[in-house]
């Protein structure tokens, strides 16, 4: 029985090693697409402790929303063939609870003040990792302009 454990054990460590390797290279290969684009088109940002790159283009004034307020944003995502997939358009706004948002967004939208602008270059494991929704491939690389209307 303990042998059994014991290899149980052995392979449950090896295998949340190679998630970690797999995880680590593919925020190597996600900084690299994003550090491409950003030189590609001439972008200048700052990079977040998280992977994530980042330009604020619009200050904004007041306080910034925290993860128990509910934000009122209008954005555009898109890929790093600038397709984009998803967007408000015209005056429309979207309104989420920002705790409940892809981790990108809830680093993302606390850097923003009230009528701030800011374009987002997420790596995959900010957005939706392996497991993306129908429309966003595996382990894609997603930008996003959000501009902060109201929290």
């Amino acid at each position: 029985m303990k042998l059994c454990f014991s290899l149980f054990m052995a392979a449950l460590i090896l295998t949340m090693g190679a998630c970690k390797k797999d995880d680590q290279d593919q925020a190597l290969i996600d900084k690299q697409k994003i550090e491409e684009y950003l030189t590609q088109n001439s972008i200048s940002a700052q990079e977040h402790e998280s992977g994530m790159y980042y330009v604020i283009t619009a200050e904004g004034s007041g306080g910034s929303p925290t993860l128990n307020n509910t934000v009122e944003v209008k954005y555009k995502g898109y890929f790093l063939d600038d397709s984009v997939f998803d967007e408000t358009t015209g005056n429309e706004t979207a309104t989420f609870l920002l705790g409940g948002l892809i981790p990108g967004w809830k680093i993302a939208i606390p850097l923003l003040k009230r009528g701030g602008k800011g374009t987002f270059f997420l790596p995959s494991a900010l957005c939706y990792g392996s497991n993306p929704p129908p429309g966003i491939p595996s382990n894609a690389v997603l930008i996003f302009d959000i501009e902060l209307i109201d929290f």
